[in-house]
């Protein structure tokens, strides 16, 4: 067998529990971080994590007492964001006001696409139903979804995932969803190539 030289890993109930006062880390997962970065591995966090920024994610889990830097975490906004501008995509963006800055080099203007988040308290009836009147006129409606979870556990109970509100707008528009995050092969592969191992190590 092939040594193991690098490890991918979850992050919200791997590492920590999320919750409104920044989340509260796992008993041991901490140690267990610190060991394996002792012991020579490389490793890569992989979070559908669409409600922060890169940076301001990973302020939060170094606030928790994990050595962590912006380059060992792969996260969907910037896959999505390498795939808007090979395809020459303007999104209309659904997405938490904290993870619009993840955007902020991609042309938005007269949109032919629409990108959606964990937009929390932005999953208004207003704001589905315009990304719903924009993806309905287009002749070949292009619909991103940062993730397909159903739901996801914070520290005062479980919350609506990007999914449900995905599956709504597929349904409506008659459109398939183009998922970028877990469990997409395209985003575990992005993270092989930041990692720089290759999938059998």
């Amino acid at each position: 067998a092939r040594a193991v030289r690098g490890l991918l890993l979850d992050v919200s109930g791997v590492l920590y529990d999320s919750g409104a006062d920044g989340g509260v880390p796992i008993a041991g997962s901490a140690e267990a971080l610190r060991r394996i970065k002792a012991a020579g591995l490389k490793l890569q966090l992989c979070t559908n994590e669409t409600q922060a920024t890169r940076e301001n994610f990973v302020k939060k889990l170094r606030a928790l007492g994990f050595d962590i830097s912006v380059a060992e975490v792969t996260a969907p906004a910037p896959a999505a964001c390498r795939l808007l501008k090979e395809r020459g995509l303007r999104p209309h963006l659904l997405v938490h006001d904290d993870l619009i800055p993840e955007f902020a080099e991609v042309d938005k203007t007269n949109p032919n696409c629409v990108v959606l988040g964990d937009a929390a308290e932005n999953f208004t009836y207003a704001n589905l139903n315009e990304a719903f009147r924009l993806l309905i006129g287009m002749e070949k409606p292009v619909l991103i979804s940062l993730g397909k979870g159903r739901y996801y556990k914070e520290t005062d109970g479980l919350k609506l995932d990007v999914g449900a509100y995905m599956k709504a707008l597929e349904y409506a528009c008659d459109v398939q969803a183009e998922v970028v995050g877990k469990p997409a092969k395209r985003f575990f592969e992005s993270a092989l190539a930041e990692l720089g191992v290759p999938p059998e190590q």
